[in-house]
């Protein structure tokens, strides 16, 4: 998921997909501990992305107390 894909959602669709990515995650984790992950790569994948939707849901937080006073 890119970045440009991540700023076109409403911020209830990006926490959805964060939630979404969480559980991955988690499912990831467990089946590399537990069985043979078909996909290690996914895990990388999953955690950039998140990273991606934590970065613009904080960016969007922060843009009202970066507007210039006039």
């Amino acid at each position: 998921m890119k970045a440009k894909e991540i700023r076109e959602l409403t911020d209830a669709e990006a926490q959805a997909k964060l939630r979404d990515l969480r559980q991955e995650m988690f499912n990831l984790r467990l089946q590399q501990q537990t069985a043979r992950i078909e996909r290690p790569s996914r895990i990388h994948e999953v955690r950039r992305d998140m990273a991606r939707l934590e970065t613009v849901l904080r960016e969007r937080q922060l843009r009202p107390l970066t507007t210039p006073a006039k």
